[in-house]
């Protein structure tokens, strides 16, 4: 039996060695501090770098505090054992940790402290609250000669003693709130020495008492918390009349039950430097005249939360170096009144918070005086009327904030912000705000910069709304169920320095390619939430409307769901400052290869939420090279070679935070579903490169092809007429028949009457070109008079080396020519056996309608002796050059 209870020692002492070092092992290590907290630690880990300089034991199950345990620890400056069991301090502690400064005994269960437990020479901070602290033994903190720390908080003190001798004479900071402290006694703080606490926090208790001299030890005393109290009006006034022994700057009397500020409230203070008092969350109801005037150095003062209906025009009166204010939920909620001339006291106002004040009155002289007042906050509040006399009263204050959040305005009539010329931010966000915006609205803002209409009830734009404030730079009118004037220019136009606009949540459909110009200097452009997916529809009417160009600097643009199925080539171009693009939640599947061509400083490029299957090196590699974030999670990737090899190997070996890259999933082929793209083999991907090649050469081949073709089709006659140029300068121009001389003319030119008048127009100016020397037959000039018609014409062929045939369907249906000149000419020709026809088609005749009129085909010609007078001027010259080797070809037949 022995022998098996040593066994199950033996096993149960090995089981606490190996969670020992289990719990050991899991505290972590940055550079001189070790994390031990969290990991239900019954005892001092003892294998630590002893070079640590900060201990984290907290949150765990330690008993007991074993000063041998910590003693290879010497180098021990912050050691925090809060939030265990411990309920007593070894006296030797200290001396084992000669350089600790810092020690944190929270949340533990030391209920009374007794003589000699801190000897810590060097002790800087002691923290001893939440332990249930009852009593205090003698002096336990005598020896903390350095302290400067120290927190009795959240204990069971009735007193504020700690000692019946002089002790803690560097201490500044003295916390005892949530204690059972009942009064401040004459010698209460006489164990402080030297006088040196600076702060003092004794809220949550229950003070009841305040005795004469009770501060005296305190004299250097600047800051005093006495928050969560039943002071009342008496109890304050005593109060203030025992804090004239200290040096007060910063008083805070938050809910001590101050229902009412008479003028001797804070009498006692009247010599004191007060620079700051909060006296909120009082149910303050009535403040009387001259309250104040004993506070002549006040800069901060917090009324916040109270319950005054009747703000006297002399209740600010001395509070002439208030530079902050706070009036936020100040007044009763039954509409108070408000003296005009109220805040002509604060002279040196800048900052003044009135939110969540309901009904109040405010008229044009309410905030006369306020001559340095710089931000006016009245959020969420209602006024009784809201009208352009409103801030009239601060015409002459050089306001540069107002907030008028959540204050139900619904209308802005002209000029209510006229008086406020200094103004740089207008907050008329979150109201109910419905009207047409003219201009008017906004006159008098010379020097605004920001303006916020976002979520309002309807705004509906025009091309002068914001005309009156061309130096605004941001604009927000998001949710505003936004319209536009259809018969005017962009609303935006006069607005040449805004740098932020954002139209999101409007459901926009339609909007003009140039809505957006002259914003040459806009950086950011929220279109979220929109309807814009047509706009960019390669079937819109007109193509895709290209409302982004001009705006040469945009850094951001915002188009999550717009509803975009596609996007052109050229959305982006031009855009080369761009560094954030959201396209989420569209339904984007196909995008152009140069789309982010342009866009070489991209750092975050969002499309999750589309219909993406394929990521290319054609489309996204430009970008990836300086992109630092990239979010294309929840897409229906089709992990094959084509597709997707290249961004799996990408997303492997890149340094770009690639947000939700677990959702980054392959949906098809089959084989694949459900596996992660960056898991996606592509080893197999690398046999395909001979067809790759392959592919690209066959490609090349063709292309080239179809485009000769197509130049030939198009610029045929161009390369012809510069052959023909090239050949006549470089071999010169020669008729190559021999006995050429025995001919007057160069060509018999038959024609239609109706056609006379463009033979001499057109045909005949060719004789006077010095580069032709021509000279033609032409019946109506050269034929003399007295002989017959017939023989005149048969002996002019006979005497012309050519025969010139103008072909129109005038030609085609002239008697004459269809049975005399026609025969006469084709009849020499053949008895001569000549090849001198030449045919100059003037219009598009058919092939079968020549042969059944004057039985001729153009197969029956050369093709340099068939011509085609020119539509296109600037195909002339080229006519030109194959008429004159049309008339210098051979008439010999081959």
């Amino acid at each position: 039996m022995s022998s098996f209870c040593s066994v199950y020692v033996l096993v149960e002492m090995y089981v606490l060695i190996l969670h020992l070092a289990w719990a050991e092992n899991r505290c972590k290590i940055i550079q001189e501090k070790a994390d031990c907290s969290h990991l239900e630690l019954s005892t001092i880990p003892s294998d630590l770098p002893i070079s640590i300089k900060v201990l984290d034991l907290s949150h765990n199950r330690l008993k007991k505090l074993p000063a041998a345990n910590l003693s290879r620890y010497d180098q021990l400056e912050h050691l925090d054992v809060g939030y265990n069991t411990l309920h007593i301090i070894e006296p030797v502690l200290c001396e084992k940790l000669p350089a600790l400064k810092i020690l944190n005994l929270q949340h533990n269960e030391f209920t009374k402290i007794p003589e000699k437990t801190f000897v810590c020479a060097n002790l800087l901070e002691l923290y001893l609250n939440s332990n249930g602290i009852k009593e205090i033994t003698g002096n336990p903190f005598k020896d903390l000669q350095s302290l400067q720390v120290l927190d009795m908080s959240h204990n069971k003190m009735a007193s504020t003693v700690l000692g019946d001798t002089k002790q803690l004479p560097n201490l500044t900071k003295l916390f005892f709130s949530h204690n059972l402290i009942s009064a401040l006694k004459t010698d209460d703080f006489a164990f402080l020495g030297n006088n040196s606490v600076q702060m003092l926090d004794l809220s949550n208790n229950l003070v009841r008492q305040i005795n004469t001299g009770c501060f005296q030890p305190l004299k250097n005393l600047t800051t005093l918390v006495m928050a969560n109290m039943t002071l009342g009006p008496d109890l304050t006034e005593q109060l203030c009349t025992e804090l004239a022994a200290t040096e007060i700057e910063d008083l805070i009397l938050v809910n001590t039950q101050l229902s009412k500020i008479s003028s001797t409230t804070f009498k006692g203070l009247a010599f004191k430097n007060v620079a700051s008092l909060d006296i909120s969350k009082n149910r303050i109801s009535k403040i009387e005249n001259g309250s104040f005037v004993h506070l002549q150095s006040l800069s901060f003062l917090n009324l916040e939360e109270n319950d005054v209906s009747y703000l006297n025009s002399d209740a600010f009166k001395g509070l002439s170096n208030v530079k902050s204010l706070n009036l936020e939920n100040f007044f009763s909620t039954k509409g108070p009144t408000i003296d005009d001339g109220s805040f002509q006291w604060l002279k040196t106002l800048e900052h003044l918070k009135m939110e969540k004040n309901k009904n109040i009155a405010i008229t044009e002289f309410t905030f006369t005086g306020l001559t340095n007042l710089k931000y006016l906050i009245l959020s969420e509040c209602t006024f009784r009327s809201f009208t352009n006399r409103t801030f009239l009263s601060l015409s002459k204050s050089p306001l540069i904030v107002l907030n008028l959040t959540r204050t139900d305005i619904s209308r802005l009539e002209y000029g209510t912000f006229s008086s406020l010329a200094h103004l740089q931010m207008l907050d008329l966000g979150l109201n109910n705000i419905n009207q047409d915006l003219v201009g008017y609205e906004f006159e008098g803002l010379r020097n605004i910069e920001m303006i916020y209409l976002s979520y309002n009830k309807h705004l509906t734009l025009t091309s002068t709304s914001f005309c009156s404030v061309p130096t605004l730079e941001k604009l927000n009118l998001r949710k505003t169920a936004l319209s536009f004037n259809a018969h005017s220019a962009s609303p935006f136009s006069c607005l040449k320095n805004l740098t932020l606009l954002d139209l999101g949540n409007n459901n926009i459909a339609n909007i003009d390619e140039d809505f957006f110009d002259g914003l040459h200097n806009l950086q950011i452009l929220s279109l979220q939430h929109n309807n814009l997916a047509r706009l960019w529809k390669e079937g819109n009417p007109g193509g895709p409307v290209l409302y982004l160009k001009g705006l040469q600097n945009l850094e951001i643009i915002d188009l999550l769901s717009t509803g975009l199925d596609e996007i052109p080539t050229e959305a982006f171009k031009g855009l080369s400052k761009l560094k954030i693009v959201n396209l989420a939640e569209n339904n984007l599947n196909v995008l152009p290869s140069s789309l982010f061509y342009d866009l070489s400083l991209l750092v975050l490029l969002d499309f999750h939420k589309n219909l993406i299957t394929s990521v290319e090196p054609g489309t996204f590699q430009n970008i990836f090279k300086s992109l630092k974030s990239l979010n294309m999670a929840q897409n229906p990737f089709d992990c094959t070679c084509e597709s997707i090899a290249w961004f799996s190997n990408w997303l492997n070996e890149t340094n770009t935070t690639v947000i939700g890259r677990d959702t980054y999933i392959c949906n098809t082929p089959a084989n694949y579903h459900g596996v992660l793209v960056q898991k996606f083999d592509n080893s197999t991907c690398k046999d395909t490169a001979p067809f790759k090649a392959v592919f690209i050469l066959t490609f090349t081949v063709t292309s080239c092809f179809l485009f000769l073709v197509l130049l030939l089709h198009f610029q045929g006659w161009r390369i012809q007429f510069y052959w023909n140029v090239s050949v006549n300068h470089i071999l010169g121009f020669r008729v190559i028949d021999q006995g050429n001389q025995g001919y007057d003319y160069d060509a018999y030119i038959i024609h239609a009457n109706r056609d006379m008048p463009w033979v001499e127009k057109y045909l005949l100016p060719f004789e006077g070109d010095e580069t032709f020397q021509l000279q033609f037959c032409y019946e109506e000039r050269d034929f003399g008079g007295g002989g017959a018609i017939p023989t005149l014409i048969v002996n002019s062929i006979r005497r012309s080396r050519k025969t010139i045939f103008v072909i129109t369907s005038n030609f085609l249906r002239d008697k004459w020519c269809r049975r005399f000149k026609i025969y006469q000419a084709l009849h020499q020709a053949i008895e001569q056996s000549r090849d001198s026809i030449i045919l100059l088609f003037l219009e598009d005749i058919p092939d079968y309608k020549l042969h059944h009129s004057i039985q001729l085909r153009r197969g029956m010609f050369k093709s340099r002796c068939i011509l085609d007078w020119p539509v296109h001027k600037e195909r002339l010259n080229a006519f030109r050059e194959k008429l004159k080797i049309a008339l210098g070809s051979s008439n010999m037949v081959n």
